[in-house]
């Protein structure tokens, strides 16, 4: 549908958003797109259902051991269950995890890829980190990987992993990492640290799949020896069923090598038959995908290295044993669930390890299990595997591969019916070559507006890492909870979750990191979605529509949070990710939006509404609380647990967060109305809610003894409600005193006109409510009528608040807003009794929530992109007149968005090269400017607040993936502007 120039980039009344330049209508028809672009056609047929090609797909989990699903021990630390070393033995019961994983969407069939480079105690067949107990700042994986390229179908997908050519270190960075524990200051100790890439001596191991049809996927193992000598390598692609036949009494399903046809004839129950194919001169072996019984109940940590403890020393040892098997290991645990878990234990806790793992065990005594490959490929051991038959296959290849050089194995997986003239691998590189070609097409359409090739690569993978992160989940509650046929009842697990035991989830979902966070998170599902919809709406728009479903969402209303405890309170932002995914798709598809999705989710957005203002508003006067909400460490005291004099805290965010929501609804039934009439008187009660939530905030932000609003520092504080009806201001200067400007709304006389009911009801209230009136700030603007802005904030509050987190000695950062002002650096804060909270820019110095992330100080891409948005918000009502001084001090004035403009070129700035060839969120080693590092990005958790360093977990692309969002956007408004 094609547009003219302005209607295309900015129509304030049908496209009006919080981004003027989300994805616009392209100037072709379906039909001639689909010719043009492939991978296109592929999207539309799934949409379509006329062809599945997300049947098969990256869902596989980079990390399953050290989950709350496979926690079967009383006491509720998942950590030290089932850890790493155990994972290679032990048959997992909820799902798989692997290297460069593959899998139907089901997850009954698996792919992956095991290396061993002739001297590792074990098989490369899985991420290596640290477990949160281990590390100095939580968990956190110890490996170098990449996504570098992906369609959205999966039709093509392209990862690369870093395997040195000496022996790993494991034990190095364990204890290392252990022993910094004593010092929060001190850095994590990384793979680079250990100097095992020194003078190149590593493998490039490039994985690629493509698909030449829903049922015929391609797999290409690529290694480069980057070094310049010799090294030897074993490569060995796995495929191996999920073990569901251990526990549901399933039918065994098989795998059978016919060597004459250089094939594995695969046969399962439910997924029916399948070929996997291989090249010559591939060894086939095979074992069983079962716990093996020997090693669970021998009291072997591990059967390839057993790590020793750490050495007795009363300040390391107060933090457990660096094996993550020591009782303190709880302390971390215990204070986030606080007497939900029970009393703190005195001594150790039971393990998996303790209880022989009698809720895994295969029942065999016999035959060969889980890790056999590692026996026979590393130790010889013939009779741990099978040359015929098993339900765990591997390929293996030897090789030495010179200097600078490369060695490639193929394989192919089809549908049993599938034949070949020739050979499987005949077309083999053709298809490969093709699937290429449509995915440079797909990003060459997406990437039209985008002129910079460094923005373009930073677009591209950081779009392939919200790819890559999807996940099968599984997660049966009720059968969590009570066990399975011939295994023992399974304890409480602290009480965990018992109150969700109608939720079950089966289904590919949208990770934070497959390693770190190999759960899905709510509020971080709502960011995923932004950058998800740039590529694929549909999946977009189905995330959002499953976490509102029946198997997911309470009865009560609340949205699950995560699986440490589903019953966590998220910030509100669902509706959000639904109104701005809904634009989104309606600019992409040129027509009036995919209603029904937005009127679906609109009625069950208005469930959890209701749950929130009969939990969270405890005073029923319009002010809420909410507890963490998401920030972790952001307050001075744990926001999460009581308060100890029976008080609690009148959050700023969490009343910001209600009238943020008000307006969202409001927003969505608005549009609704537009083609339904009835939605009309709906959408005035969330207007009328909002004004009561401002006129409640406004009140006790007014009243100087109580402040919310704090008339001398101008800014927005927690307030502590004490029994005795004492308030008490908590004077700390965080992102919390900033939310207030997320809730922001325009309504434009346009609007108005097209509404007369909503309009007629707003009016009455203008002219019968004046305590209500007075909080609507209205511009008549000639010609068209009056525009009216709904906010928490009028002018002279806005102004103090932007004059603070412009101020580059607070808020304002070379890379965007931080989460604490940097004035707590010399002026730290103490509220009551507590220790003193000072401004960290970088990792947490103080175990809150874990301790692996840190909100006091650091950038975070979610808060500063609604920040970005609210600021567009309110340079549509204020216009290009309006001028604010940027940054604070500097003698600079612009208007409100090219302020927010600036804001978005810093954040996308983290990821850019500089001068001395770094890129800022990976300037952690002199080797990540080096050829072969810079060009592959990594994905932060957060950003140090003062060098744009990347922190904490290093591959989530999921809500950082926002800066896919930013560049696009930054691409079309350069476009639209030349």
């Amino acid at each position: 549908m094609a547009t003219s120039p302005e209607s295309k980039f900015v129509d304030r009344f049908r496209q009006a958003s919080r981004s003027a330049f989300d994805p616009s209508p392209m100037n072709v028809s379906g039909k001639d797109l689909r010719e043009i672009s492939p991978e296109h056609g592929r999207l539309a047929a799934c949409e379509e259902g006329s062809e599945d090609w997300k049947r098969w797909g990256p869902y596989v989990s980079e990390r399953h051991w050290g989950t709350c699903r496979e926690d079967y021990a009383g006491h509720g630390n998942s950590w030290i269950y089932l850890p790493f070393e155990a994972s290679h033995y032990i048959a997992y019961r909820w799902g798989e995890d692997g290297l460069a994983g593959w899998c139907d969407r089901s997850m009954q069939l698996c792919l992956g890829l095991a290396l061993w480079n002739g001297k590792d105690p074990i098989l490369k067949e899985k991420l290596y980190g640290l477990s949160n107990p281990q590390g100095n700042h939580g968990e956190d994986v110890k490996e170098l990987y990449y996504y570098l390229d992906a369609t959205p179908t999966h039709s093509y997908m392209k990862m690369m992993y870093k395997y040195p050519q000496a022996e790993f270190p494991y034990d190095e960075l364990r204890r290392v990492n252990f022993e910094r524990k004593k010092d929060p200051l001190l850095l994590e100790y990384e793979l680079l640290d250990t100097g095992i890439f020194d003078d190149n001596r590593y493998f490039d191991v490039e994985i690629e799949y493509a698909q030449a049809n829903p049922d015929d996927t391609l797999v290409q193992i690529t290694a480069h020896n980057r070094g310049k000598e010799e090294a030897e390598l074993c490569i060995l692609p796995q495929a191996w069923f999920r073990n569901t036949w251990s526990w549901n009494h399933s039918k065994r399903p098989s795998m059978t090598y016919v060597a004459d046809k250089r094939r594995i004839e695969i046969l399962h129950e439910k997924l029916g038959s399948y070929h996997l194919y291989m090249e010559e001169n591939t060894e086939v072996i095979f074992c069983e995908n079962e716990t093996h019984d020997a090693r669970a109940t021998g009291g072997a940590l591990s059967p390839y290295k057993e790590p020793e403890p750490v050495a007795k020393n009363e300040e390391l040892m107060k933090y457990g044993d660096f094996r993550s098997l020591g009782g303190a290991a709880w302390h971390s645990i215990h204070s986030r669930f606080g007497t939900r878990l029970g009393p703190k234990p005195d001594g150790a806790q039971e393990t998996g390890k303790d209880q022989g793992f009698r809720f895994h065990l295969s029942g065999r005594s016999s035959g060969s299990f889980k890790d056999g490959f590692h026996d026979y490929v590393i130790r010889g051991d013939q009779a741990a595997v099978s040359s015929s038959n098993g339900t765990k296959v591997g390929l293996l290849t030897r090789h030495k591969v010179a200097g600078g050089s490369q060695v490639s194995v193929r394989l192919r997986l089809t549908r049993a019916e599938m034949s070949f003239e020739k050979s499987a691998f005949a077309d083999f590189g053709h298809l490969l070559q093709h699937r290429r070609e449509d995915c440079d097409r797909f990003y060459g359409f997406l990437q039209e507006d985008i002129h910079s090739e460094e923005r373009r690569i930073i677009h591209r993978q950081a779009l392939a890492g919200m790819v890559w992160t999807k996940q099968l989940y599984y997660y049966d509650i009720r059968s969590w909870l009570q066990g399975d046929a011939g295994y023992p009842t399974p304890p409480s697990r602290g009480g965990r979750n018992e109150d969700w035991d109608h939720l079950y989830n089966l289904d590919v979902i949208s990770m934070p990191d497959k390693w770190e966070y190999p759960w899905y998170a709510t509020w971080d599902l709502a960011f995923h979605c932004l950058p998800l919809a740039l590529v694929d709406p549909g999946f977009a728009k189905e995330q959002l529509r499953l976490l509102t479903s029946e198997r997911f969402m309470h009865p009560n209303g609340q949205l699950p949070a995560y699986e440490w405890n589903f019953n966590d309170v998220n910030p509100p932002v669902h509706a959000w990710a639904v109104w701005r995914v809904f634009q989104m798709d309606r600019k992409t598809r040129g027509d009036a939006g995919d209603l029904g999705f937005l009127e679906e989710l609109f009625h069950k957005m208005m469930l959890n509404f209701q749950w929130w203002v009969n939990r969270k508003d405890a005073e029923g006067r319009n002010i809420f609380q909410g507890g963490f909400l998401g920030l972790d460490n952001i307050g001075v005291v744990d926001r999460s647990q009581p308060f100890p004099n029976g008080g609690m805290i009148n959050q700023s965010d969490g009343t910001s967060w209600m009238a943020f929501y008000s307006l969202t609804l409001m927003r969505m039934a608005l549009e609704l109305a537009l083609h339904n009439p009835v939605y009309e008187s709906i959408a005035c009660k969330f207007a009328e809610h909002f004004l009561l939530i401002a006129r409640a905030m406004t009140r006790v932000a007014n009243n100087a003894e109580h402040g919310l609003w704090d008339p001398t520092d101008e800014f927005y504080y927690d307030v502590l409600a004490n029994p005795d009806g004492t308030r008490e201001p908590i004077k700390l200067r965080s992102i919390v005193g900033l939310i207030p400007l997320f809730a922001v709304e325009v309504l434009e006389p346009d609007m108005l006109k097209r509404l007369p009911r909503f309009a007629g009801q707003m009016q009455w209230l203008f002219d019968n409510r004046p305590d209500l009136a007075s909080l609507v700030s209205r511009f008549e603007e000639p010609g068209r009528g009056e525009r009216r802005l709904l906010s928490l904030l009028r002018g002279y509050r806005m102004r103090a608040l932007l004059k603070r987190m412009l101020d580059p000695a607070e808020f304002l950062s070379d890379y965007g807003i931080r989460g604490l002002s940097k004035y707590h650096d010399k002026n730290p804060y103490a509220f009551g009794d507590g220790p003193p909270l000072q401004y960290d820019p970088a990792e947490a110095t103080t175990i809150i929530m874990g301790g692996n992330s840190n909100w006091r100080g650091p950038v975070w891409f979610p808060i500063n992109y609604l920040l970005i948005e609210s600021l567009q918000k309110f340079h549509q009502y204020y216009g290009d007149e309006y001028l604010i001084e940027f940054p604070t001090g500097s003698g600079q004035k612009m208007n409100i968005l090219k302020i927010a403009d600036q804001l978005s070129e810093r954040l996308i700035h983290i990821f850019e090269r500089d001068k001395d060839g770094y890129r800022p969120a990976m300037n952690l080693h002199p080797k990540m400017k080096e050829d072969h590092f810079h060009e592959n990005i990594l994905f932060y958790e957060y950003f140090h607040g003062d060098t744009g360093r990347g922190v904490g977990s290093s591959h989530q692309t999921g809500w950082t993936g926002l800066v896919a969002k930013l560049i696009q956007a930054r691409g079309q408004e350069d476009a639209h502007e030349s």
